[in-house]
């Protein structure tokens, strides 16, 4: 979706990355959790965090710091998991994208919403939706649909044979928050 497909105020939840702040549409985010305990899948891409069990559902979690080649910090207690849903040949699939911290939901309205930043044509930057506001911040708004690639997004719904006895092991990850939509 580009900006010009946003044509009333969109609501957004915000987070942080390397004390820069990105969003995405409300209506993508399912829920935000606490740091659970992360299960690691060999052989798949640095990004890929590995795998949480939310409520007996292997849900893939992804680094966003690693995905966007920002540097690897320490988890903290404000790092968290957005649990949000990607769409993947006409299906919808189910991510935790690891965060810093979130921030806030807010609205923004089209003509609050710059489109993305003309960088060159060796810089991928169709992920991103437009820059946003808020105070004297700029807000990288991402769509969430075009972060990861087919391929990135095949190997996150196998990414592997996950044995039942390691998803017995993991522990069940309940809501902090649910997201307002």
């Amino acid at each position: 979706m580009s900006v010009q497909n946003i044509t009333e105020k969109a609501t957004f939840l915000t987070f942080t990355l390397n004390r820069e702040i990105f969003a995405i549409q409300v209506a993508n985010v399912r829920e935000v959790l606490d740091l659970a305990e992360i299960t690691v899948v060999p052989r798949t891409p640095k990004f890929m965090r590995g795998v949480i069990n939310l409520r007996g559902r292997v849900v893939p979690v992804v680094d966003m710091r690693i995905k966007f080649d920002l540097p690897a910090v320490q988890d903290t207690v404000d790092t968290c998991i957005i649990v949000v849903e990607v769409n993947f040949d006409d299906e919808k699939m189910v991510i935790g994208a690891l965060a810093d911290s979130v921030e806030e939901v807010f609205e923004l309205g089209e003509e609050e919403i710059e489109p993305p930043p003309s960088i060159g044509s060796s810089l991928d930057s169709e992920f991103i939706r437009g820059m946003g506001k808020l105070g004297e911040k700029f807000i990288v708004i991402l769509d969430i649909d075009k972060v990861f690639s087919v391929d990135e997004l095949a190997m996150a719904t196998d990414p592997g044979e996950v044995d039942p006895a390691v998803l017995s092991d993991i522990k069940t990850v309940e809501p902090v928050e649910e997201a307002v939509v």
